[in-house]
């Protein structure tokens, strides 16, 4: 006899009671990018709902990320002033630091995971201090100022810490300093499989973090390797890391799924710009039924292993699930 799998399909509340994977609105983390000034809510023009914002936008953002129920963000500054090793990121009244602050008294209720890196605050774009030599990023001198940074995130009250550039050593190295530093309860979600991808074109544009010279190929990883994609993960989870990342999320859902299988920490998927860039403009063009498409892509990443979806869909999504 053969199997009649229909059987469970052909009644709407049994599909829901066999459903296998959710999407609920506590998956969600939503990025912000704050720069300075006043009453500034500045959209990106390749990612339509996406917005540059100073501390007081962003606030009122909070405001209504809370009323959505979605709690946690994560933050990503845009400095007035950039240099060669982004200092302004090194200091505690830099844009990233003035935000923390602002948001945990403004917002105290709001969990608040801030990305650790260069790229937004050098004037070359890069994730680091430049090697002149091989004209890539310096590894060790970029893991010292990469804890500097990290203390800074956390004397300003960041919850959580994300380094998402790519160094060999970063996780050791940053739960060394903040051990030592009494912050030995703040967990780092670390980008631990970033992938050199073309997917984020229009992340530059909003973070005005695109590189002055070459590419990111030295330091992220080739797209065309699977078994050093689990590798780095797991790298990383001995070093100490509290959550494991795959960045892009669509392309390697492949990869979630043997990471996943291969560690014992909780997973979260970047939904990068470039994704949230086509599906948006295809919705906005009539090509797809928008909405559908934006839930179908949540589920695959859910049952593809993730645990934590961090997207520039929250908002919509959280909305949707309240219908």
């Amino acid at each position: 006899m053969f199997q009649r799998f229909r059987r469970t399909r052909l009644n709407n509340h049994l599909r829901s009671l066999v459903r296998e994977t959710s999407v609920g609105v506590n998956d969600f983390i939503y990025p912000l990018f704050v720069r300075g000034g006043e009453g500034i809510k500045t959209e990106v023009a390749s990612m339509p709902g996406v917005f540059q914002m100073s501390i007081d936008e962003v606030l009122k953002e909070c405001e209504e990320l809370k009323k959505l129920g979605l709690y946690a963000i994560i933050l990503f500054g845009i400095p007035d002033v950039k240099d060669s090793i982004g200092s302004d990121s090194l200091c505690e009244h830099g844009i990233i630091a003035k935000a923390i602050r602002s948001i945990k008294e403004a917002h105290p209720e709001m969990f608040v995971v801030t990305d650790l890196c260069f790229c937004e605050y050098t004037d070359h774009g890069h994730c680091g201090i430049i090697d002149e030599k091989h004209q890539t990023v310096n590894n060790d001198a970029t893991l010292s100022i990469s804890a500097q940074q990290a203390i800074v995130h956390a004397k300003a009250g960041a919850d959580m810490i994300a380094p998402s550039g790519m160094m060999d050593g970063i996780i050791q190295t940053l739960r060394t300093a903040l051990d030592g530093a009494g912050y030995e309860n703040l967990p780092i979600m670390s980008y631990s499989t970033k992938f050199a991808s073309g997917y984020y074109g229009p992340f530059r544009d909003v973070a005005e973090s695109a590189p002055s010279f070459g590419d990111r190929a030295s330091y992220q990883m080739d797209p065309a390797n699977r078994r050093e994609a689990i590798a780095e993960s797991i790298a990383d989870e001995a070093q100490g890391a509290d959550i494991l990342m795959v960045k892009p999320a669509l392309a390697y859902l492949d990869i979630v799924r043997e990471i996943k299988d291969a560690t014992s920490r909780p997973m979260a998927v970047y939904n990068v710009s470039g994704e949230y860039a086509m599906i948006k403009f295809a919705g906005m063009n009539g090509l797809i039924d928008y909405e559908r498409v934006v839930m179908e892509t949540m589920i695959a990443f859910k049952r593809a292993g993730a645990d934590i979806i961090i997207s520039y869909h929250a908002k919509e999504v959280a909305k949707m699930l309240q219908k």
